[in-house]
């Protein structure tokens, strides 16, 4: 008769131990779940702030304040250095465009290479660069410091949503400063190319001629999916620095570790929702 064994015996024995593969496969998911977890809050507050966006009562009289103060501080940051990029890209691209296509004789290929190279990829994303490395860095050291100092707690502690009070204006901000930025650097860039080839005597035509040809090469998508991707490119920034001083851990990060994280998310989101919204189209 086999001897049946106690339970004093399976209790000290404990529970059984996983093999080989199950720790792999955890370990797998864990990883997986912690890499993923940037991407996944990232639309959910993509999402939260195009709900929060249109309901009226979100805006609140702080939340309006902090957006026309974020609207102030993007746009008067940034303005000058766009102005200034959009110069150089003028001179360096446009005017280098306009002579080698006239010396060649294809004039007519200026319209359609302008738009397709200035219009729909330089300019959204050095736009986005500019207000990531003048704007995103004030908002992730801003938040940061809330973070650290403990005041986002105490914001929630008082019944505050800090998503309202510091994200959504943020986003909405920097969405309307990509977008004036952008204009403002497609239209400098064209009129000072043209200004600089007229001076050395590249071009025989006159501005409007020029103009024309820019905007008959553009397409009825152009219209839509130029301004999507500055405004995308400008919620994105707002979200990534956000995030970046949000999610990391204060007892182990300081400002001077917060800034380059959140750059270097910023940078990537960037290259990617231009490449994906340039493929959509």
């Amino acid at each position: 008769m086999s001897e049946i064994p106690s339970s004093n015996a399976t209790l000290q024995a404990g529970p059984p131990q996983p093999g080989a593969v199950r720790r792999f496969l955890g370990s797998v998911g864990r990883t997986t779940r912690q890499r993923a977890a940037f991407a996944l809050m990232l639309a959910a507050l993509a999402w939260g702030v195009l709900g929060e966006a249109m309901r009226p009562h979100s805006w609140r009289r702080t939340v309006r304040a902090e957006f026309r103060r974020n609207l102030r501080q993007s746009l008067g940051g940034g303005l000058a250095t766009a102005l200034i990029a959009a110069a150089l890209i003028g001179v360096l691209m446009v005017y280098q465009a306009l002579y080698w296509l006239g010396a060649a004789g294809q004039e007519g290929l200026i319209g359609p290479i302008l738009v397709t190279v200035l219009v729909r990829e330089i300019a959204p994303v050095v736009v986005g660069l500019i207000l990531l490395g003048r704007s995103g860095t004030v908002a992730v050291s801003e938040i940061g410091r809330l973070g650290i100092g403990g005041q986002v707690h105490t914001l929630e502690a008082q019944g505050i949503d800090p998503f309202q009070l510091l994200i959504l204006p943020r986003a909405c901000a920097f969405a309307v400063a990509a977008f004036t930025l952008g204009i403002f650097f497609m239209v400098t860039a064209l009129i000072t190319g043209f200004a600089t080839a007229t001076l050395l005597e590249a071009v025989q035509t006159t501005i409007w001629s020029f103009l024309d040809r820019v905007l008959l090469a553009l397409r009825v998508t152009d219209f839509i999916i130029v301004p999507l991707k500055l405004i995308v490119i400008g919620v994105l920034v707002a979200l990534a620095a956000c995030l970046s001083a949000l999610t990391l851990n204060p007892r182990q990060r300081d400002i001077a570790t917060l800034l380059p994280h959140g750059f270097m998310r910023g940078l990537v989101l960037i290259l990617l929702a231009s490449l994906a919204l340039s493929l959509a189209a």
